[in-house]
């Protein structure tokens, strides 16, 4: 991806790369058009078809005034789906700026860590000693992971701390 990505870096310097996922950023539909056409014919020209049943865009009003319609954003011509969040990594990153979404993933996160662990967890042989460690080291980073870039509310702290207290229990 290094090696495709190379020859379009310069004209296209606002993206970010993991794996096979491309994230764009854009202010205007024309700009995000043209962003789309330059990796797409970048990647095919090297064999990679783009997705166009898979790509996705998100549109963020940073300036608070009313839109009408979405923008159409088109890849080769077709146009892609808009969307009002989407996953990124762990994150999830929604249109309206709220973290609800990633908040629900989170606690999701925990819970299925704490699902894998159950075993240990709910064996009355096992000391607490071990259950509280097991739960430290596994359970919480998988709840808490990232979540100190988070600008939380007081319901999503609840929301957490409310998660942590029926799994201790």
């Amino acid at each position: 991806m290094e090696e495709i990505s190379k020859s379009i870096w310069e004209i296209v310097p606002w993206c970010i790369l993991f794996a096979d996922d491309i994230v764009l950023v854009a202010e205007t539909k024309e700009e995000a058009n043209s962003k789309l056409d330059e990796w797409r014919e970048a990647l095919e020209d090297k064999g990679l078809p783009i997705s166009r049943t898979k790509t996705e865009y998100l549109r963020y009003n940073f300036s608070g005034t009313e839109s009408i319609g979405e923008p159409e954003v088109t890849i080769g011509g077709e146009v892609v789906a808009c969307t009002s969040k989407f996953k990124y990594l762990r994150s999830v990153i929604q249109s309206n700026g709220e973290i609800y979404g990633d908040v629900t993933n989170h606690i999701q996160a925990g819970w299925l860590k704490w699902r894998v662990a159950i075993g240990v967890l709910c064996d009355k042989k096992f000391p607490r000693r071990l259950k509280g460690k097991l739960y430290r080291v596994a359970i919480r980073p998988a709840l808490l992971y990232e979540t100190k870039c988070w600008l939380i509310k007081k319901v999503f702290e609840q929301r957490v701390e409310v998660t942590e207290m029926r799994m201790l229990r």
